[in-house]
């Protein structure tokens, strides 16, 4: 009596869910909600959050952020799917409860192991897919550092070829400047060469010239040095023939004083024969004039300067000194005579000033 009223409760709360079952079909029918015929625009419908997603994952493309992500959605549809299995069970278990037991599923234990070796099926299955899944992440480990490092070096050549494309472009804009700035005819390659073997001719001709100017001017050197000497020792000897002579005092018909005037003379024209003076004269009391011949290479006729020497009043020192007949040959001995007149070097200065004058002509 009990148990048929304990099934007789039973029968009348199935009735109960089944009755609120059905209730709830027909709202959902008579409500038209549309949602079988615009499941096309629910699935291309696309919000914000889903661009901005889509965008950081184009823009992270590391391997490491994306086996994360992937093993992020792994576990969680191993947790979803393990939710559906156990709700599943749960609607089956509430379906063979609530319903009828002559329409309940009958579950034998044949049916229990047949659904425990699938199970067991499906596990080894899991399993080596799980052993698959691990080999492939070590690869992914083991090449993620060489596809970064082949990654880096197509980045490399695409930059080093972009900037060689910019450098042909430049290239040809210049080329192009170039043929515009320089119409036809253009130097050819035959006329550059012979071009260049003239030049190659003309510069060892000059080269040759020059040493030859150098030796030249070696040789100019020595012999301005020794006229130098000589101009000295025949300046010391004058000094002493008038030192002599004032000791002396000889009378103006003393026959000793013929030869040593001779000499004097003789001394003096061979000093400008060396220096080239041509001639030597007092402008003023403390103003002396000195004109030097300049002998130039043949067929040049030589040239001739003029040196004023201006000592001060009353005193053996220099006080200046001018030049004339240099312009011409481009020479400057400014300098030069600055540098004598500080320290009151006569001979110096003319000698400086030769040097640089004949240097001047040899050239």
């Amino acid at each position: 009596m009990t148990r048929a009223r304990a099934s007789l409760g039973t029968q009348v709360e199935c009735d109960k869910y089944l009755q609120a079952a059905k209730s709830l079909q027909t709202r959902l029918e008579n409500a038209d909600l549309q949602l079988v015929k615009k499941v096309s625009e629910l699935n291309s419908h696309r919000m914000d959050s889903d661009d901005e997603s889509d965008s950081e994952d184009a823009v992270n493309k590391d391997p490491a952020i994306v086996a994360m992500d992937v093993a992020t959605q792994i576990s969680f549809l191993g947790k979803l799917k393990f939710q559906y299995l156990e709700q599943n069970a749960k609607d089956k278990y509430i379906k063979s409860i609530v319903s009828d037991i002559d329409d309940a599923p009958i579950v034998t234990a044949e049916e229990n192991k047949e659904l425990a070796l699938v199970n067991e099926g499906k596990k080894e299955k899991l399993k080596v897919a799980k052993g698959h899944l691990a080999e492939v992440q070590q690869n992914i480990r083991l090449l993620a550092p060489l596809v970064e490092q082949d990654y880096q070096r197509v980045k490399q050549a695409t930059d080093r070829a972009a900037t060689l494309a910019q450098k042909i472009v430049e290239a040809r804009s210049s080329l192009m400047l170039l043929r515009q700035t320089h119409p036809q005819p253009r130097l050819t390659i035959p006329l550059a060469e012979e071009k260049l073997a003239d030049q190659v001719t003309e510069m060892q001709t000059l080269s040759d010239n020059i040493q030859a100017v150098k030796q030249k001017g070696k040789t100019e050197k020595e012999r301005v040095k020794s006229g130098a000497v000589d101009v000295e020792n025949l300046r010391i000897e004058a000094t002493e023939a008038e030192k002599s002579v004032k000791m002396s005092q000889v009378e103006e018909d003393d026959s000793r004083l013929v030869p040593l005037y001779d000499w004097y003379t003789a001394s003096l024209m061979l000093q400008r024969s060396i220096c080239n003076l041509e001639d030597s004269h007092s402008v003023s009391e403390n103003e002396l004039q000195l004109t030097y011949k300049i002998d130039a290479p043949p067929p040049t006729p030589p040239q001739r300067i003029t040196i004023n020497l201006i000592f001060a009043a009353d005193t053996r020192r220099l006080a200046a000194a001018q030049t004339s007949g240099l312009e011409e040959m481009g020479v400057d001995v400014a300098d030069v005579i600055q540098s004598h007149v500080q320290v009151n070097d006569v001979h110096g200065l003319v000698a400086a000033v030769l040097a640089r004058a004949r240097a001047a002509v040899s050239v």
